[in-house]
């Protein structure tokens, strides 16, 4: 199952041209890869990655910030932790 909050899977599919050397094209096409799952499954990886890191960058200050208050004071379930 593809992450929804990614992109909207159930958008129509749309063609694309695209240049992949010659020599892998031949390799994947003699396993019988899906090309197009393959894609789709590579962009959604690196969509992840790059949307993680634009929210870390864009929340870095709140999170270093909240980091600090529970170096500072503890979180609310300090006392009650029995391991």
């Amino acid at each position: 199952m593809q992450p929804s909050f990614i992109y909207d899977t159930t958008a129509p599919k749309r063609s694309s041209k695209l240049s992949v050397n010659g020599s892998l094209l031949t390799e994947a096409r003699r396993y019988k890869l899906d090309l197009s799952k393959l894609l789709e499954q590579a962009l959604v990886d690196a969509l992840t990655e790059k949307k993680r890191t634009e929210w870390l960058e864009k929340n870095s200050e709140a999170l270093e910030a909240y980091n600090e208050r529970v170096d500072a004071r503890g979180v609310f379930s300090d006392g009650l932790r029995t391991f």
